[in-house]
C-alpha cells in the first residue's frame, strides 16, 4: 500500500500554512486594524489568532502525551505580541512533532474531552481551521485596502 503522506510531509504542509498565516498577521496596517476591525459578524483577526494559538500546541501536546491541556483563546493585544507567540508556538510544534509515537496518527482519541476522532483528523482539523480563519483575514485585509499575501506562496 502506498502512503499518501509521511509524518514529515504533513508537518511541512502545516508549517507552510503557518508561514502564510504569519505573513497575514504582518499585513495588517495597524494594531487597531488587527485587534478591532471586523466585517459583518466576524470577530477581529486578533480573536481568531487567539483561537488558533489555543489549538495548535495544545492539540499537538495531546497527540504526543494523550493529555489534552485546555488553553483560553485570549486575543493578542498587538500584532507584535501575536507574531512573537506565533513564532514561539511554531518552534514548540517543531520540537513536539518528532515525539509523536509510532502508530499514533491512526489511533482514535478524544481531544479536550469533546472531539473523538483519529489523531490524523484532529491534526487536519487544526490546519483546516487555520485556513478558514486566514480566509476571514483576507476579507478584512481587502476591506482595509491591503492586498493579502499570495495564497500559494507558503515558503
Amino acid at each position: 500500500m502506498d502512503t499518501l503522506l509521511t509524518p514529515d510531509q504533513l508537518l511541512d504542509h502545516w508549517l507552510g500554512h503557518r508561514r502564510l498565516t504569519r505573513r497575514t498577521i504582518e499585513a495588517f496596517p495597524s494594531d487597531d486594524a488587527f485587534t478591532s476591525f471586523s466585517v459583518g459578524e466576524m470577530r477581529p483577526f486578533a480573536g481568531l489568532v487567539g483561537e488558533l494559538l489555543s489549538m495548535s500546541v495544545p492539540t499537538l501536546t495531546g497527540v504526543v502525551s494523550g493529555e489534552w491541556p485546555m488553553e483560553q483563546a485570549t486575543p493578542p493585544a498587538t500584532r507584535e505580541r501575536a507574531l512573537a507567540r506565533w513564532d514561539a508556538d511554531t518552534e514548540r510544534i517543531e520540537e513536539l512533532w518528532p515525539q509523536i509515537p509510532d502508530g499514533r496518527f491512526q489511533e482514535v482519541d478524544t481531544a479536550f474531552g469533546q472531539w473523538t476522532m483519529p489523531v490524523w483528523e484532529l491534526l487536519f482539523y487544526v490546519v483546516d481551521n487555520e485556513v478558514h480563519h486566514r480566509g476571514q483575514a483576507y476579507v478584512f485585509l481587502r476591506a482595509l485596502g491591503v492586498e493579502p499575501p499570495a495564497f500559494p506562496d507558503r515558503a
